[in-house]
């Protein structure tokens, strides 16, 4: 490579054809991300607020075309990687065929979407709605987004791991992106276990653990900024804004029963969680304990993490369940259509699940176990993604 500069997405074959076409597939891949993204929330504001109507609602459509984009684009990058030898540097060989990792583990999300799609459509029309998040068909389909946003990752990993600095700062703001993006869908598969109801519960701060903290330790720790797992907390946070404010502009009407509220619009996800502050916390240990055993500084990272967050996702959550939140821009007056009078977000109080007191403290030590060890393996996982060259 020597000193010339490398363009986004470049050096992962070295003639001028393969550097051109490169940044095409790796940014088809960013849309795709950012395309199911916009889907999914789409899709549960769908669900919230109309019901399910047709399979080919334009959610739908938004989520599968993610699978058809990345899957397309990954396709051609493989296969004209594997007829030009020219082309086959940085690249890894698996069944004869010759591409960056990520371009096969895109492929493979990209496939196992596409089948999701009629296992889905058969799956409501022998069983009618859905009850949980996490069906059958839809884990199927998150396993294949999973797939598509861990290849992306690797695509933008092999290229700025040996990028120079300037292109490397580019590539790496684009890591965050697709990190914070991560956190973004792991908050709509923990959502129903999240809800503002839920945040007086030891299980809520277990939840944030085991998900949370591991993405931000980890993407903080790959993608070389002072400030990592702070810059994705952001993506994360002004992503689920975006959402909050403007779905509820649009117009919707349920067209399923029984309806217990009258929505007039589409219903918005709910306010973020705080994860800004234990990425600021994160992001500060990290830079001033860099040198400390990989145990001592996970125990450190997830302990801390896990107590500022309780320290303000706690009194917070106290405020979003006053008057003063139900507004536009903490919209804690948005209800789904089959949310009853009765029910604890109507009634704007606690559901609480801990049986006592000293189950209450048990539960939350075990979270701070397992903030220890998801930063443990966020850690590790963060130090495995700055050795990926292609």
């Amino acid at each position: 490579m020597g000193t010339k500069t490398i363009a986004i997405g470049a050096d992962w074959a070295p003639d001028r054809a393969t550097t051109a076409a490169v940044p095409w597939t790796l940014w088809c891949c960013v849309a795709a991300v950012t395309s199911v993204i916009l889907g999914a929330h789409w899709d549960i504001a769908w669900h919230r607020s109309i019901g399910r109507d047709d399979f080919w609602t334009p959610p739908h459509v938004a989520i599968y075309f993610c699978g058809v984009l990345a899957g397309l684009a990954c396709a051609w990058l493989i296969l004209s990687t594997t007829f030009d030898r020219s082309r086959q540097a940085n690249t890894v060989r698996i069944w004869g065929l010759h591409a960056p990792l990520g371009a096969f583990i895109i492929s493979w999300g990209g496939a196992a979407m596409l089948t999701s799609a009629p296992f889905d459509d058969w799956w409501h029309n022998a069983y009618g709605l859905d009850t949980k998040i996490l069906s059958p068909p839809h884990v199927l389909l998150i396993l294949g987004v999973f797939g598509v946003m861990m290849g992306t990752m690797m695509l933008i990993l092999g290229q700025m791991n040996r990028a120079e600095r300037p292109t490397q700062r580019k590539l790496s703001l684009l890591f965050l992106y697709i990190g914070g993006m991560i956190l973004v869908l792991l908050s709509i598969l923990v959502m129903e276990l999240t809800f503002r109801v839920q945040m007086h519960n030891a299980g809520f701060y277990r939840v944030v653990a085991v998900t949370m903290i591991p993405v931000l330790v980890g993407v903080g720790q790959a993608s070389r900024q002072r400030w990592g797992a702070t810059g994705a907390a952001a993506v994360y946070m002004l992503v689920i804004c975006a959402f909050q404010w403007i779905l509820p502009l649009f117009p919707a009407s349920p067209k399923l029963g029984p309806v217990y509220y009258p929505v007039t619009h589409f219903v918005p996800p709910g306010f973020p969680l705080l994860l800004i502050v234990p990425a600021l916390a994160i992001d500060l240990l990290r830079a001033r304990f860099s040198a400390w055993p990989h145990w001592r500084l996970s125990l450190l990272l997830g302990t801390a993490a896990l107590a500022v967050f309780i320290a303000v996702q706690w009194p917070f959550s106290n405020f979003l369940m006053t008057d003063y939140a139900k507004n536009w821009f903490f919209g804690t007056h948005y209800y789904d259509y089959g949310q009853g009078p009765r029910s604890s977000m109507r009634r704007n109080v606690f559901f609480l699940t801990d049986k006592s007191t000293a189950d209450f403290y048990t539960r939350m030590a075990m979270a701070f176990g397992f903030a220890t060890l998801t930063a443990w393996f966020g850690l590790g996982w963060g130090a495995w993604m700055r050795r990926i060259v292609r």
